[in-house]
């Protein structure tokens, strides 16, 4: 059995869509036919309520990281072993022990950024991060992701301006939709919104291939 792949997302500030992408992500990479499991390590446990409030169940083994973060990687291991891919849904700071342990661990780090000035100067903080983790890991891979994009100008322009950091932009993105925010009324994923979906469906597709590039894995 090929090792389980660790995909860290993370964020230096709340509202970036951290869990949103987690969860449409762990759809995602279910539907194509990949076991998935979710560490939830956010105080919040967003993770972890959008799955409990699922009445048919969601699509992935979601867990709570029920020991210190130094204990992060045994817990890595031991969800690892029912799952292809394990997802890791960091607390919203660089600085949170839980978020450093993740990235630890990452085969890949993923950083949703909201197209906004604000988020851009937080993201700048992850970056530094990332790149000195990668300094020390080589193996580590990294992108940042365009979540919540409106279709303005200013959208357009700070998406520009996102090719100006060291990380790549993944060459995907999820636009600002009621459909992201329904599926987590329902405690599911955007596929099981069927037409109401369907747009938002074909953005985690094109997601999730991007995704599965940078891990090596086959599309």
């Amino acid at each position: 059995m090929a090792k389980p792949r660790v995909i860290t997302v993370l964020s230096q500030k709340g509202g970036a869509g951290k869990s949103t992408l987690t969860m449409q992500l762990a759809g995602g990479l279910a539907r194509s036919g990949r076991k998935v499991a979710i560490i939830d390590l956010d105080p919040q446990e967003t993770a972890l309520r959008w799955a409990q409030s699922a009445v048919e169940g969601f699509p992935a083994q979601v867990s709570r990281l029920n020991v210190p973060p130094e204990g992060l990687h045994a817990f890595v291991k031991q969800v690892a072993r029912s799952a292809d891919m394990v997802l890791l849904d960091c607390p919203p700071s660089i600085e949170h022990a839980a978020t450093l342990a993740a990235l630890q661990e990452a085969d890949v780090a993923l950083v949703p950024v909201v197209p906004s000035p604000a988020d851009l100067w937080s993201t700048k903080g992850v970056e530094r991060l990332i790149l000195q983790v990668q300094a020390s890991r080589k193996g580590l891979k990294a992108a940042l992701v365009p979540n919540r994009v409106v279709r303005t100008n200013l959208a357009w322009d700070v998406l520009e301006v996102m090719r100006d950091f060291t990380l790549p932009v993944l060459g995907a993105a999820l636009s600002q939709r009621n459909a992201f925010a329904q599926s987590a009324v329902i405690g599911g994923t955007v596929y099981q919104l069927g037409r109401a979906g369907a747009e938002a469906a074909r953005e985690v597709d094109k997601l999730v291939m991007e995704v599965l590039k940078l891990t090596g894995e086959k599309v």
